[in-house]
């Protein structure tokens, strides 16, 4: 299974920094050329590997850690998105009239044809996500939501591989909104920043 993270803003690096901790290999891209934050990746661990967009989205698992009004510049990167597992980790502020009373997450699946689509990793600011999610024996908590259950498993082990407890919310439209920041409205898990014990 092959990594990789869109975007290298604050989130973007907070993610990397989880990989980095566990030594785990990701690709991170921008729309930039990848020498613009080569030293960003460097300073964070060996295993963050700037490429292009357009290698880094050959990856299986992709992060979109844009701001939500870039993710359809990203999404034409492939003209199909089939294979893919896409995690949303986009939050919208102010919220945009095109979502037209969507969950902002259903919006972004339109956009990736083809593509499996989790919403995850978007609830918690950048640098409680950037911290080491084990303290005391507890796990950090990272929610998880996708209209398709068979997306939802591989991103659950690999929360688990980087010291997160995935935890599954259902679909987008139930326990996703959960987690939906939408200009002031905000889910009531936005900003929770839980633990759960080792069974």
């Amino acid at each position: 299974m092959s990594y990789a993270i869109i975007g290298f803003g604050k989130i973007g690096q907070a993610l990397a920094k989880a990989f980095a901790r566990k030594g785990l290999e990701v690709s991170v891209a921008t729309t930039r050329d990848p020498e613009s934050f080569a030293s960003d990746a460097a300073a964070i661990g060996p295993t963050i590997i700037p490429k292009t967009l357009a290698d880094a989205v050959k990856a299986d698992i992709i992060f979109l850690a844009v701001r939500f009004e870039s993710h359809p510049d990203v999404a034409k990167a492939l003209p199909s998105w089939e294979g893919k597992t896409i995690i949303d980790a986009t939050n919208v502020f102010p919220v945009p009239e095109e979502l037209d009373g969507l969950p902002s997450s259903a919006f972004v699946a339109k956009a990736f044809t083809g593509a499996k689509l989790v919403k995850g990793f978007n609830h918690l600011i950048a640098a409680t996500l950037a911290a080491d999610p084990i303290v005391e024996g507890g796990h950090r908590v990272v929610f998880l939501s996708s209209d398709d259950e068979d997306a939802i498993a591989p991103v659950a082990a690999l929360a688990r591989q980087l010291g997160f407890a995935p935890v599954k919310l259902g679909k987008l439209n139930e326990g996703g909104t959960l987690v939906h920041a939408r200009g002031r409205t905000w889910g009531q898990l936005i900003f929770q920043d839980l633990f759960k014990k080792e069974q």
